[in-house]
């Protein structure tokens, strides 16, 4: 029997290469996506495009109860939809702050909401939620982004006490900057941020453009998709895993020093 798997954000980037590559290996996928139309040109028989806005819990409960339905079962929920705004803490406004936590961590609570009393009454399923390295380490203009992420490594820890007698794995994925649209349509900037007045323009100037180069020049998405199939496929898998150049970079030498000579590394690589 055919596992069947649900993945948010979907319609581009790490997303579209996991759902593209588990349809191709005999997983029936569930694309969620807020625009159909992003994965009109999909072929395959086993990968299907559903609406789904994390954002709003009906429209969330909808779409689970549509695959539950025509599948009988949900076996890998997979969260992955998320951006980031790029502003000061100074700069940010009520608006930004409540739409980058709405997605990035109320929308991966909303969807395990929903697809956890149906992993419970099957007893058995996996929930991956695509994390970042920058859920374990600062970056400035990203303080918002990064403490989603710091979230969702919480919400991954609690889950999977909470699952386990129920035998359903949670497991986080902590990526580095990966080549994917993601500079292009998943970066929200603050518009006095980034004024050339503004008393961090300096700051701005200097690492704005760094951190761009490095998504874009970052590694492929086929390792993400790979490593998504591992976790699947080995119950025995452990709770994280690390994946790309600047992930395996910082976060190893993140266990290992202290805050302070963290912090000088990462102000030294920077230029901070």
């Amino acid at each position: 029997m055919k596992k069947v798997v649900l993945i948010t954000g979907a319609s581009s980037g790490m997303g579209k290469s996991t759902a593209e590559f588990l349809s191709n290996n005999n997983f029936i996928v569930y694309a969620g996506t807020r625009d159909i139309e992003k994965l009109a040109d999909i072929k395959n028989e086993n990968l299907i495009p559903i609406l789904l806005d994390i954002t709003e819990q009906k429209n969330v409960n909808d779409a689970i109860n549509t695959i539950n339905i025509k599948q009988k079962r949900i076996d890998i929920l997979i969260n992955n939809a998320g951006y980031a705004v790029v502003s000061t803490v100074e700069n940010i406004n009520e608006q930004e702050m409540l739409n980058q936590f709405n997605v990035n961590v109320f929308g991966v609570l909303r969807v395990c909401k929903a697809v956890i009393p149906i992993m419970r009454k099957q007893k058995s399923g996996i929930i991956i939620n695509i994390s970042s390295f920058l859920g374990k380490i600062g970056l400035p203009l990203l303080t918002l982004y990064n403490s989603s992420k710091y979230a969702v490594e919480g919400i991954t820890d609690s889950l999977r006490y909470e699952l386990k007698d129920f035998n359903i794995r949670v497991h986080s994925l902590l990526p580095g900057f990966f080549n994917t649209n993601f500079a292009r349509y998943n970066l929200a900037t603050n518009v006095q941020t980034f004024d050339k007045n503004s008393p961090y323009s300096n700051l701005v100037s200097n690492l704005a453009p760094v951190i761009i180069d490095e998504i874009n020049n970052g590694n492929n998405t086929a390792e993400v998709s790979q490593i998504i199939y591992n976790i699947i496929m080995n119950d025995k898998f452990p709770a994280r895993a690390t994946i790309g150049d600047k992930a395996k970079k910082f976060l190893p030498m993140r266990k290992d020093l202290s805050d302070e000579d963290f912090e000088r590394r990462v102000r030294e690589y920077y230029k901070l």
